[in-house]
């Protein structure tokens, strides 16, 4: 049954049209994915470019400043879209960043002359401190730093744009295991500029965008493991008509329609314009909830695959690998449940 409501009509398809283009665009990329393990910075430039001319940059920046004027429930959409293929290039998290750039950075982002990615505290560590127009700490597990011509740095109040190879500022690569790497932003004395933004709302909607990613890649997961239990044989059945294959294929796919619901209401309450506790409460409740289904469904699918699945030529593999490298992103499942758990006795307290 459609919708009385034009607006939500309207937004739905819109929301349509985004997920079956991204569909059409990546299609076939995740042997792209695989060759790009391994190398520096990890993901393409052309394909950076090639995304941008699609608008993907410019999804949650207002209309009057070059954008498109969505919102993250789209953005997280195209997330989505992403974790299917394993899609490397960090284009989502720059997208959420655009619209508090200062104008010049802001268009040379959209037309390619400059990659920014957004350095973001993890959650309960201290952020870096500004004082006379001096930055100095550290910021852990930025993913593809090594890409980045600048950084968009979460301060304690506002945010810093720096670049990598300014005095006082270095980067130290750790490898992860999909192949790919995370870099420690180290910040010891480097001279920026104060910027005026709540880096910490945004940083919750990049969650709930990683929280997207995870939902994608759960699902193609579990989707690859189906296929196979169809075609694979044994005692000249295929094994996926064994009950106790049944039953395990059933729990996968809860864990999946719990955690796209979570995702869903978490999506939906921001574009209601909802912040403060009862926002984060949705993201801590979507980012367990997906860390979870994501690292318990590739785990079982490796399984379910048998020895194949263990290795590197099976695709599956891929998928165990990205999830244990972004499952913990923004913040673990423990950590998640533990926020959500306080929020909850706040806000009934």
């Amino acid at each position: 049954m459609s919708s009385l409501n034009p607006e939500l009509n309207e937004t739905e398809d819109l929301i349509r049209m985004i997920d079956e283009s991204a569909a059409h665009v990546l299609k076939d990329d995740l042997l792209r994915a695989r060759k790009q393990r391994f190398t520096t910075p990890g993901f393409e430039k052309s394909k950076w470019d090639e995304f941008s001319r699609l608008g993907w940059l410019t999804l949650c920046t207002d209309e009057q400043e070059g954008g498109l004027g969505l919102g993250v429930r789209e953005l997280c959409t195209l997330a989505h879209r992403l974790g299917q293929q394993l899609t490397p290039e960090p284009i989502l998290f720059p997208a959420l960043i655009a619209s508090v750039l200062p104008e010049a950075n802001r268009q040379e982002l959209f037309e390619c002359k400059q990659v920014i990615l957004p350095a973001f505290v993890t959650y309960g560590q201290p952020a870096p401190a500004f004082h006379n127009g001096i930055v100095t700490g550290h910021i852990d597990c930025i993913p593809y730093a090594l890409g980045a011509d600048a950084f968009l740095v979460q301060l304690e109040e506002g945010a810093a744009l720096i670049r990598p190879d300014e005095q006082g500022v270095s980067l130290t690569e750790h490898k992860t295991h999909d192949g790919g790497h995370f870099c420690t932003l180290q910040l010891k004395g480097a001279q920026a500029q104060q910027l005026s933004c709540d880096m910490a709302t945004i940083r919750e909607q990049a969650t709930l965008v990683v929280s997207a990613y995870l939902l994608g890649l759960a699902e193609k997961a579990f989707q690859m493991t189906q296929d196979y239990t169809k075609e694979r044989v044994q005692f000249d059945k295929p094994i996926g008509s064994f009950q106790v294959i049944q039953h395990r294929l059933v729990d996968l796919f809860l864990e999946l329609k719990l955690g796209r619901a979570a995702l869903n209401a978490a999506t939906t309450s921001f574009a209601a314009g909802i912040r403060g506790s009862a926002a984060e409460l949705s993201v801590s409740l979507a980012k367990a909830r997906l860390s979870k289904a994501c690292s318990v469904i590739t785990r079982a699918a490796i399984q379910l695959h048998g020895g194949i699945g263990y290795t590197d030529e099976a695709d599956i593999g891929l998928y165990l690998r990205k999830s244990m490298t972004m499952s913990g992103m923004f913040g673990t499942e423990s950590f998640h449940r533990n926020r959500a758990f306080s929020l909850m006795e706040n806000n009934h307290g």
